[in-house]
């Protein structure tokens, strides 16, 4: 039975974790590294994150550096940059990228906020499912006499703890997050 809630509570963490991931990748209208995490470049014939080939910081609020080490990848980093969802245009001077972040209106704030209560959503959805996987493991084992029926009504209010413990950090994420985009 200890078993079953080890491997919940693994894949609780997991999700919560790629919710936090998700979150990084959302721009608050001020210059954040984690929006290039998911961008990779063609480096030698293999995909390599931007972060591996290039030095990335924020000398001002809402300017991101990109500074290849290697200037030969200048060109493919932003070609990356250019492909992919972050609806921002480098600024290429020979040496480096620039990417300005513009400042968020308030109707993209709230789409914003809308979308991160949709992935919020998400992850609790996703963590009801490994709730009702666990339970119906708990049946299963009373159904062949290796757990008796209060071993099983135990291990429900157990299993309902952990994942209302997770539901609410998930909820505690997303406001947080809501928060920092409203934030003018």
């Amino acid at each position: 039975m200890n078993q079953i809630f080890a491997t919940a509570e693994e894949k609780m963490n997991k999700s919560l974790n790629n919710l936090a991931q998700e979150f990084k990748g959302i721009r608050a209208g001020r210059a954040n590294p984690a929006v290039l995490d998911r961008l990779s470049v063609d480096y030698y014939g293999s995909p390599t994150p931007i972060n591996q080939v290039a030095a990335v910081s924020v000398p001002e609020p809402r300017v991101l550096l990109i500074s290849p080490w290697d200037k030969t990848t200048l060109g493919l980093i932003e070609k990356a940059i250019l492909t992919s969802d972050i609806g921002i245009n480098p600024q290429n001077d020979g040496t480096a990228l620039r990417l300005l972040f513009p400042p968020m209106t308030e109707e993209r704030r709230r789409d914003l906020t809308k979308d991160i209560g949709r992935m919020a959503e998400d992850c609790k959805v996703a963590l009801r499912s490994i709730r009702r996987d666990a339970m119906d493991k708990l049946k299963d084992m009373k159904k062949k006499s290796e757990i008796t029926e209060d071993d099983l009504k135990n291990g429900e209010k157990k299993m309902q703890d952990l994942t209302d413990r997770f539901v609410k950090e998930a909820d505690k994420m997303a406001e947080a997050k809501q928060k920092e985009i409203m934030e003018i």
